[in-house]
């Protein structure tokens, strides 16, 4: 468990499928789904490698945000960085948004995978809240893009 010193009772955990029936009911609107995935259908899905990292940003032990911290061949297709992740699916339930939980699962990311050097993402350019909330949290914008299934998307780089 990661917890944050800021706000006891966020914490950061790797994902159990003790929370599948939370995540179950998770829920995000349609204009965010057609630039995400709902957390059980990625955490299910056979083309995400297993080495795959799904966290869930939980606030009073109930799952409120989820991402996923991918490498190998999804992950070059951003960065040629080996020790880097490729972040991907990061949302929070549309009932929990505007708490601020997204920018504190975020600022997590920087002091709690010390395996990782560098987290990239890919932000669909349609995407302004998200885009916005990236920069805000650390995530510095390279003027590089990625030509993803949706549409271009700006490749985004956190330093940890």
């Amino acid at each position: 468990m990661i917890s944050n010193n800021l706000q006891s009772s966020v914490v950061l955990v790797e994902y159990t499928d003790t929370y599948d029936e939370h995540l179950s009911n998770y829920h995000l609107g349609e204009d965010q789904l057609q630039f995400t995935s709902l957390p059980l259908d990625k955490i299910k899905n056979p083309n995400v490698s297993n080495n795959a990292k799904h966290v869930l940003i939980l606030e009073n032990s109930v799952p409120v945000g989820y991402f996923a911290l991918e490498d190998g061949e999804k992950l070059f297709k951003y960065s040629n960085n080996s020790n880097a992740r490729l972040m991907t699916a990061f949302s929070i339930d549309s009932r929990n948004q505007g708490k601020g939980l997204a920018k504190s699962g975020l600022q997590f990311v920087k002091n709690n995978f010390s395996e990782t050097d560098e987290v990239v993402l890919g932000v669909n350019k349609r995407n302004i809240p998200a885009y916005n909330l990236y920069l805000k949290t650390g995530f510095e914008d390279e003027n590089e893009f990625y030509e993803g299934p949706k549409g271009p998307q700006h490749i985004l780089h956190l330093r940890v």
